[in-house]
Order: structure tokens, then C-alpha cells, then sequence
């Protein structure tokens, strides 16, 4: 068994996907396997899988879902069939810089072996914002989306998530809750729902340091926006906005109910309160996302969440 395994998922891939591959065998870190969840491909993804999987029979396995699953429910169903001591969630279209394994896991290790294996921890690093030819279009993913990546306290992850999914490396103990419990119909992301059970019930470190090149395309689920195209999408759309709320308070509403029976009594509130927002006034709504820390990054967004919410 590999000290961490990499889970990629895959879905009509086959622009990027062995350059991917190929950046994720460079690695300077050699003592992993990469388990790939293709979700239904049409293209030629599958076969250049296959190809792969021949190749380092020992390293690369490739999967097929019986139906099409969706990227979240993909990679979440996907970490229960890994039994690394470690894990990282993978993108087809991006490319790993030799040492984003070794980096993460060096943090990983530090934190436990302050707080314990047993305690679910997930680490998240930075990210360079490239185009489909790998040229740089910012140094940094967060910067260049204007996020602070240190906000990442369980009031400020239920409204607005900070872990790039590509970035995050998770330990067995946050593995193994995943694992036993249901998968989620309402989370709105993998790497959220991740960053939700890290903040809820152990730990969350950040590395301040760009571990891959996370590739702008037109075909990305999740991409990068620039802060001004942010703020102009908000104010045109505060119908959508409302709804984007409901969709956070959901998604609360459900880790509460799977994850209830292990959280201790003051997250259980503050995932409660969060869920609830809705049902409560203009004016206490925004009196409680005040008290309560429900914020976003900077005064820009937090002032539009106070108008818009």
C-alpha cells in the first residue's frame, strides 16, 4: 500500500489528461498511487487511461462509474475505495510541480505530530493561475481572486470556501469519516465538504506556496475569475445570489444531520444558527452574520453579502 494516494476523476479529459499524468509521475515523492474515476467519458479518455494503467500496473488504476455520478459525488464515493495513510484530490486538466507531494505532506506531518494521527486534518496550499498553454496569468490563485486563504475558522468555511481542490491533501482520519458516513446529496463542492469536516471536527493547515499550475480553459467545472468579474456577476444577479445562500444553507443543513452524533456542542450551533439564517428577519439575519462570523473575504464582498443576503 502507497503512503498517499492521488484521486483523480475524469470526464471527457483527453486534451490534458497525460500531461497531467506525466507531471504527477515526476514527482519528487515516488511512494504513491494514482486512482483514476472516470465519470462516463465520450472521448478518448478511457483509452488513454488504459494505456497508462499497462504502463505502471503498480501505480496507475484506472475505474469506470456504472453512471454518471457528478465531480463532487465522484470524488467523495472515490476516497472510500483508497487506504493510503494519506490522500489528495486530483484535476485531469492541471500539472503538478515535482515537489507539491512532498511539500504538502511535510506540513501534514508537522501538524500531526502536534495534535495526533487520529485527529482529521486537511492541508491546502496556494495555486499558479495559467492558461491552456501553461503561460502564467497569475502568480497566485488567491491573490488574484482577492480570497484570504487564513480565514478558514468553521463560521467563515460555511460561507465561502477557501481549499482549492487540487491543493488539499487529507489524512486516514478524515478519510475514514467520510467513509462510514453517507454521501451528501447537497454539497456543493468535494473540497468544501472536505474543509467543512476538517474545520468542524480537527484541523486545517495552509502552505503559502504554489504547488501546480491550475489550468483556465473553457471546459472547467470551477475556474478562476478575476475580483472585478466577481463583484460585477453579484450586483447583476441578486436573485442568483439569494439562491446561492439557500444552497450554503443546505449544504449545512445536511452535514448537521450526517455528522451531528460527532460534533461537539458548540459547532453544532454554529452549523445550526448558519442553516437557519433563512428563516429570520433582514435585520437579524445580517445582526447574526456579524456576531457570528458568517463572512467572507475582505470589506468589498462582506458588503455585498450585507446588501445581498
Amino acid at each position: 500500500m502507497s503512503m498517499v494516494s492521488i484521486v483523480m476523476t475524469t470526464y471527457n479529459g483527453e486534451k490534458y489528461i497525460a500531461e497531467q499524468i506525466d507531471s504527477i509521475l515526476a514527482s519528487s515523492f515516488q511512494d504513491i498511487e494514482i486512482n483514476i474515476f472516470d465519470d462516463g467519458s465520450r472521448d478518448g479518455t478511457v483509452s488513454i487511461l488504459r494505456e497508462y494503467e499497462k504502463r505502471y500496473l503498480n501505480k496507475i488504476h484506472v475505474y469506470q462509474n456504472k453512471e454518471n455520478l457528478g465531480v463532487t459525488k465522484n470524488f467523495l464515493q472515490a476516497v472510500g475505495r483508497t487506504r493510503s495513510d494519506y490522500i489528495m484530490f486530483c484535476d485531469q486538466d492541471d500539472y503538478w510541480k515535482p515537489d507539491k507531494i512532498a511539500v504538502t505532506l511535510k506540513r501534514m506531518r508537522h501538524m500531526e505530530a502536534q495534535v495526533g494521527k487520529d485527529v482529521p486534518i486537511a492541508v491546502f496550499t496556494d495555486a499558479k493561475v495559467v492558461d491552456e498553454e501553461l503561460n502564467t496569468i497569475d502568480q497566485s490563485f488567491f491573490k488574484s481572486g482577492r480570497l484570504d486563504p487564513t480565514k478558514t475558522d468553521l463560521p467563515h468555511l460555511l460561507m465561502e470556501n477557501k481549499l482549492i481542490g487540487c491543493t488539499i491533501m487529507f489524512n486516514s482520519a478524515l478519510r475514514k469519516i467520510i467513509e462510514e458516513y453517507e454521501i451528501p446529496e447537497n454539497a456543493k463542492f468535494h473540497d468544501w465538504w472536505v474543509g467543512l469536516i476538517a474545520a468542524s471536527l480537527g484541523k486545517i493547515g495552509y502552505v503559502n506556496q504554489s504547488t501546480l499550475l491550475y489550468r483556465q480553459h473553457g471546459n472547467n467545472v470551477v475556474g478562476n475569475s478575476s475580483f472585478l468579474t466577481y463583484i460585477k456577476d453579484r450586483v447583476m444577479s441578486l436573485q442568483q445570489q439569494k439562491k446561492s445562500l439557500r444552497i450554503l444553507q443546505l449544504q449545512a443543513e445536511e452535514f448537521l444531520s450526517i455528522y451531528g452524533n460527532l460534533l461537539e456542542e458548540d459547532k453544532r450551533s454554529i452549523i445550526r444558527r448558519f442553516a437557519d439564517l433563512g428563516k429570520v428577519n433582514f435585520i437579524k439575519r445580517r445582526i447574526y452574520m456579524l456576531r457570528y462570523g458568517y463572512l467572507k473575504s475582505g470589506i468589498i464582498r462582506n458588503i455585498g453579502l450585507m446588501l445581498l443576503a
